[in-house]
């Protein structure tokens, strides 16, 4: 009997210790979800900036031996650099962008290294909504130029041995022979403007700029006739470095990605000078079509048009003298290594 009544006090022991440990247990269950439910919501910071760099190096190379029909052994190295960074925050939204295009080649028929592609393109774009559904106020700027010089290589004049026999031209020779066609700030287009951006499309943007003013630098003095500077006053053969231009500026863009290997954009800009109205408008149009075959490897294609009134391209009278407008068209295609970088904050 003693021990079934030890045994039942035991056991009433035990049943109230676990009943306190139980209560103590729920009661600090409840206070964690009541501090849980006072703790303020983390809230995702916002992104307004978005950061896109895309680099390309492209290599070229062509080996002949005893082709009958004739060419050269070459090789060409090529580099793009594609910058973007764009802000958006309630009604303002702004774009800023710069294009550095760098090329090269050598080929065997000349023993000197030639450029072939160069250019510098910098452009922004900043708007604010307006009360009209997909218009806004906008204010624009773009700059155009290129790194350094770039030539025109003519035949070298045939030099002769001391026997006679026609001797190969040297390097010399060929820089002796080529004709200076542009450079840096030779020419360069500045631009700034204010207007209205029309976005009916994610894809789609129309800038309208009535009020644009910039101008033309030429600094190299021998290329300032060719690029359609005006003269000084009182010369007939020296002329002004720079042109200042005020008139209306539209810019084009469009850009698709059409799906995750295949994207094209392209930009097509007029610009109209009030203070020359009899001046046709220039005129710019570029395209640009990637192709990504691997995860870094592309096909990219790219043209640029420009049609300038101003400027002098072609020898009317083929005496050697560039006095006839034209159009000017560059065409590039290259395979390479690709790379893009986004960053978003």
């Amino acid at each position: 009997m003693k021990r079934i009544v030890i045994t039942l006090l035991l056991g009433s022991l035990a049943s109230w210790a676990l009943a306190q440990n139980t209560q103590t247990a729920a009661q600090a269950a409840a206070a964690a979800l009541a501090a849980a439910d006072d703790a303020p919501e983390k809230v995702e910071k916002p992104t307004y900036w978005t950061h896109t760099a895309i680099m390309n190096l492209n290599f070229g190379q062509t080996y002949l031996s005893q082709w009958v029909a004739g060419g050269y052994n070459n090789v060409s190295l090529a580099g793009n650099v594609d910058v973007t960074a764009s802000y958006g925050k309630n009604k303002l939204k702004g774009t800023n962008r710069a294009q550095l295009d760098y090329g090269f080649l050598y080929s065997a028929d000349k023993p000197i290294v030639q450029k072939n592609k160069d250019r510098i393109y910098l452009e922004s774009i900043w708007s604010y909504d307006s009360f009209v559904k997909n218009l806004a106020y906008s204010a624009s700027f773009d700059f155009k130029t290129q790194f350094h010089n770039n030539y025109a290589y003519g035949t070298p004049a045939t030099q002769k041995d001391a026997d006679g026999n026609v001797m190969e031209p040297s390097v010399k020779d060929w820089l002796d022979a080529r004709t200076l066609k542009s450079g840096f700030f030779a020419p360069a287009y500045l631009n700034v403007g204010i207007g209205a951006k029309w976005t009916p499309a994610p894809w789609l943007t129309l800038n309208v700029a009535p009020l644009s003013g910039g101008g033309v630098f030429v600094t190299i003095p021998q290329l300032r006739k060719t690029y359609g500077m005006d003269l000084k006053d009182g010369s007939t053969t020296d002329y002004n470095s720079f042109r200042a231009e005020f008139g209306a500026q539209i810019k084009l863009d469009m850009s698709w990605l059409i799906n995750d290997v295949f994207s094209f954009a392209t930009q097509a800009t007029m610009f109209y000078n009030y203070l020359t109205p009899k001046v046709e408008p220039r005129f710019t149009w570029d395209n640009k079509i990637v192709w990504k075959i691997a995860k870094y490897f592309a096909l990219n294609l790219t043209t640029n048009l420009i049609y300038d009134p101003r400027v002098m391209v072609r020898d009317k009278d083929k005496d050697g003298t560039l006095d006839a407008k034209g159009v000017q068209f560059r065409e590039h295609f290259e395979f390479g290594f690709t790379y893009t970088i986004i960053r978003k904050h």
